[in-house]
């Protein structure tokens, strides 16, 4: 059985992995984003960063802080989470320089002091998080009379990330 604990463990593992997400902000009506989450090696219990620019529509609209919602597919396509939290602006340098890296700095022209540059920080908070069986093996099981919605009783999961370490 599959509990909330294992469920959170195999989300942040994905997160970590694949880091591409839609991001916008909760209840507007303008259209999620694809963004590029950063996680903090460092701190298990960081929030997520991520790197934007001061002229984009989504930092705009973030403005003095938000709420923000984002939504995330694994590569494989094994985990699936909608996740909620505070989104806020927040160029801590001691963050810029641990998380630059060369993917990041091809974006930016003037490097880590580019006046374009707009860090974000995402503090999740609550997800439903949804593991997806290979379908072969799902076709197995339902081959030898397995319940698909028996089956999958315990792979979806309100989550809470609020102060949930990570797995490192």
């Amino acid at each position: 059985m599959t509990t909330e604990a294992d469920i959170r463990e195999k989300f942040w593992k994905a997160l970590k992995s694949d880091r591409t997400l839609m991001l916008g902000i909760s209840g507007s009506r303008e259209h999620s984003q694809p963004m590029t989450a950063q996680l903090d090696d460092d701190d298990p219990n960081s929030p997520l960063w991520i790197f934007s620019s001061k002229d984009g529509h989504l930092v705009q609209a973030i403005g003095a802080g938000q709420r923000g919602m984002a939504q995330f597919v694994s590569k494989g396509h094994d985990v699936f989470a909608c996740f909620e939290g505070d989104l806020v602006l927040d160029n801590d340098r001691a963050v810029i320089e641990r998380l630059w890296n060369p993917y990041v700095a091809a974006w930016y022209e003037g490097g880590k002091d580019d006046p374009k540059l707009q860090l974000i920080r995402f503090t999740p908070e609550h997800a439903q998080v949804w593991l997806n069986e290979n379908s072969l093996f799902a076709g197995v099981k339902l081959l030898f009379g397995a319940d698909p919605k028996r089956e999958y009783a315990d792979k979806v999961a309100d989550v809470n990330l609020a102060g949930s370490a990570r797995p490192t």
